[in-house]
């Protein structure tokens, strides 16, 4: 039986758990949902994270550094969900920090994001949900803001896609530059010299894993959270980026996190693994509050795409999640339900 073929079975078996409730959770186990992430009309919002056990059920020539040269292009693998979005093969999203849109798109310092929005994807509508940081980074990998209003400490038990892809068979990892390991959950740690760019710091509220107890308090999960140094483009199957506060432009300019990127970002596009697979590139927020949290640039990168494709419906970080749960066939979690999804010729 085809991995494909098996998680559709398994969507069905947890269709009326997972695909009509939304997330709920907050600072502390227990809490309530927060206002604007409640359940869908009908449903319980959920209380508790289910373990990836109890998840198991679910549906489951190489270019130059800093060069935007085609790889080959691979055949796209049929959408197991019949959507039209690719069954991709790896999924890697990096998150950015705090620039608004137009401090990027056609910004005379960002040569290298530009040339990628020329030759790949450009979501031009897309939105943070809210200011500050922290809470955008669980809205992308929870589908509710959970409670959180603020960069603190959290410690969620609510449903999340790091669960859910264990769950599905696959694997993840975060690579957070400057993360000391051994699970450490400091709100931050000094800064170093951690892979590509330039030193700085590492964030908690940045590195939305360790705000989840089901892998806060698995030593075994944790371990898939690393710094930056000995990234591998495949080592799993979804992989989030966390640059630090100088490479992702939270500290610094658009220009240094345009160099890091452009220094980076061939990793994953040169690498064999990109094959059949798709980088997104995003901004936790902007600096205005457009629709919340500002609109910011999206970029969305895959063998294959005809250059300068475009978005131009309004979506956010829900769509982006949205979107690799109809990849993967994964039950959509909370808000996730009524959002857009990407929808590039992919």
């Amino acid at each position: 039986m085809s991995r494909g073929f098996a998680m559709k079975l398994a969507v069905g078996a947890l269709c009326a758990t997972f695909a009509l409730s939304a997330c709920a959770g907050g600072a502390a186990p227990g809490s309530a949902a927060a206002p604007g992430s409640a359940a869908a009309p009908g449903s319980a919002a959920a209380t508790a994270s289910p373990t990836p056990t109890e998840l198991a059920g679910s549906a489951s020539p190489s270019p130059t550094p800093g060069s935007t040269a085609s790889l080959p292009v691979p055949t796209p693998a049929p959408s197991p969900t019949g959507t039209g979005v690719p069954d991709f093969r790896h999924v890697y999203v990096i998150v950015m920090e705090n620039k608004e849109y137009s401090s990027i798109v056609a910004s005379s310092s960002a040569p290298y994001l530009n040339s990628l929005i020329a030759r790949y994807g450009l979501a031009t509508q897309f939105y943070a949900e809210t200011h500050p940081s922290e809470p955008n980074y669980i809205a992308l990998t929870s589908g509710g803001l959970q409670g959180t209003s603020s960069d603190g400490a959290y410690d969620l038990t609510v449903p999340n896609l790091f669960d859910q892809i264990d769950a599905s068979g696959r694997t993840w990892r975060v690579y957070a530059q400057g993360y000391p390991g051994k699970c450490f959950q400091g709100s931050i740690a000094n800064a170093v010299v951690d892979g590509p760019g330039a030193a700085g710091e590492y964030v908690r509220k940045h590195n939305p894993a360790i705000s989840y107890t089901t892998i806060s308090a698995n030593p075994t999960r944790c371990a898939n959270i690393t710094g930056l140094a000995g990234f591998d483009p495949a080592a799993a199957d979804f992989e989030f980026i966390v640059p630090n506060q100088i490479n992702d432009m939270h500290s610094s300019s658009t220009a240094a996190g345009d160099i890091f990127l452009r220094t980076f970002v061939p990793e994953i596009t040169g690498s064999a693994a990109f094959g059949n697979s798709v980088l997104f590139i995003t901004w936790d927020e902007g600096s205005t509050n457009l629709k919340g949290g500002g609109r910011i640039a999206t970029i969305a990168v895959t063998p294959g795409m005809p250059p300068a494709s475009r978005q131009d419906a309004p979506t956010n970080h829900y769509s982006m999640l949205r979107t690799i749960e109809l990849a993967w066939g994964l039950p959509f979690l909370g808000l996730v339900q009524t959002a857009t999804a990407l929808t590039f010729p992919w």
